[in-house]
């Protein structure tokens, strides 16, 4: 085995696979993909581990990394010994961690993108896990690269985000700096020298934090006082173009089903319920694709899958498979519009089947007029960090209930546990 295990995470911080993290159901292990895919025999290791060593449930998480659950201590070694043969681990925990880099999930392959972004990424990941100095960086700091399209994560919060542009005709890479106000467009660069200058930029973070009293404890860089990020900022701004012109956001493509592009198919998207995928529906899907010649799968930051296609008739087998696996092919399925966090059994901080809450309240989203749903076993709400139409926290014995509001907000009601039979018709009073 090549990975360096270290001390379990503590509760709510970010795991990973040689730090596992605890939580109600046993350990947490996070997989990281490289380049934002795991191949197709990967994917069936990953599965077979987790309804060997866990209790088969698997989460696709906001960062769009895997997370396998209910793992035991005696199991770890035997279980990082697997991911070692098959290339899924880092050579230690610090290493690991940094390489907090999430991708356009269908990059190389959506017909609008602007360019394949995947190079900078992996180039990117080579500087973070090969830079001793940056393995400092807080767990939660994170990189993203885009290539633009229809599929874009431009949308996603991340420390450093590198996003390709064109300008007359030239293609390069915007780099933007995360604030609480949203990403400051900073400067320019070359395709090339795109990872360089996010590594360097985050080099200056971790300057900042020594050097700067006001941000020593910053975990990320909209944490920077605001006089420390000027400074960092003019550093960045100094060495590069300035960017005239800063990438359009637009909302990504959340279709769901065989994506295709003047009749030809070049991807099936599909959605799982919250995010859970059980280990025998990865498993299913990582053998029809061994059967179909599909090489990987794609993950994304909205908890959908992607398989790329070789031809509509490979799509219309794999999306049949999915279907009777369980997984949503249907972007108008209301499940989707709820975030629901793990809740009871499998967190220790609540006792609240949160996700047998969300079955039961979906089908009347549309008829209350939500479009976005957010229920959370407490005020974390880990599952989501945006407002929501509706909200829905864990509270003492029961749930607050709230409208256009985050999990941190005051409740407007309070539904005590013995009566969520109550619980649409009290959503309909608010």
């Amino acid at each position: 085995m090549s990975g360096t295990p270290s001390s379990p995470a503590p509760r709510g911080w970010c795991p990973g696979a040689l730090r596992p993290m605890e939580s109600g159901d046993g350990l947490i292990v996070r997989l990281r993909p490289r380049g934002g895919a795991f191949t197709t025999p990967a994917l069936r290791v990953i599965a077979d581990l987790a309804a060997r060593y866990g209790n088969g449930q698997i989460d696709l998480t906001r960062r769009a990394n895997l997370q396998l659950r209910g793992l035991r201590d005696a199991d770890l070694p035997a279980l990082w010994e697997a991911l070692s043969a098959t290339g899924l681990l880092d050579e230690s925990a610090e290493a690991e961690s940094v390489r907090n880099v999430m991708v356009s999930p269908l990059a190389g392959l959506a017909p609008d993108e602007i360019a394949d972004p995947r190079p900078v990424a992996r180039a990117l990941e080579n500087r973070l896990t090969s830079d001793e100095r940056l393995w400092s960086l807080p767990g939660k700091f994170g990189f993203s690269v885009d290539g633009g399209g229809a599929f874009s994560i431009a949308n996603e919060r991340a420390d450093i985000r590198l996003q390709v542009v064109t300008k007359k005709g030239e293609t390069t890479m915007a780099l933007g700096l995360d604030r609480l106000e949203g990403v400051d467009w900073v400067a320019s660069t070359t395709v090339d020298q795109a990872a360089t200058m996010a590594s360097a930029a985050a080099h200056l973070f971790l300057e900042m934090r020594r050097t700067a009293p006001q941000s020593g404890e910053a975990r990320r860089l909209r944490d920077l006082a605001e006089a420390d990020y000027l400074i960092l900022r003019t550093r960045v701004a100094s060495v590069l173009p300035t960017l005239a012109c800063p990438p359009l956001t637009t909302s990504p493509d959340r279709s769901l089903g065989i994506l295709e592009r003047n009749g030809a198919a070049f991807a099936l998207a599909m959605a799982v319920p919250f995010g859970r995928i059980e280990a025998g529906q990865l498993h299913r899907l990582a053998t029809e694709e061994t059967r179909l010649g599909i090489p990987q799968v794609r993950l994304s930051p909205w908890r959908t899958l992607y398989a790329p296609l070789i031809d509509h008739g490979a799509g219309d087998a794999l999306a049949a498979m999915a279907a009777e696996a369980g997984f949503i092919l249907d972007a108008a399925d209301p499940l989707l519009a709820i975030d629901a966090c793990p809740g009871a059994p499998g967190c220790g901080r609540t006792h609240l089947d949160t996700r047998q809450a969300a079955r039961d309240l979906a089908p009347h989203l549309k008829r209350l007029g939500v479009f976005s749903c957010h229920i959370s076993g407490c005020a974390k709400g880990c599952a989501r960090s945006r407002a929501a139409d509706l909200v829905l926290v864990g509270s003492g014995d029961g749930y607050g209930l709230n409208r256009d509001a985050t999990a941190q907000e005051s409740p407007r009601a309070v539904v005590p546990r013995t009566q969520l039979s109550r619980l649409r018709h009290l959503v309909e009073t608010l």
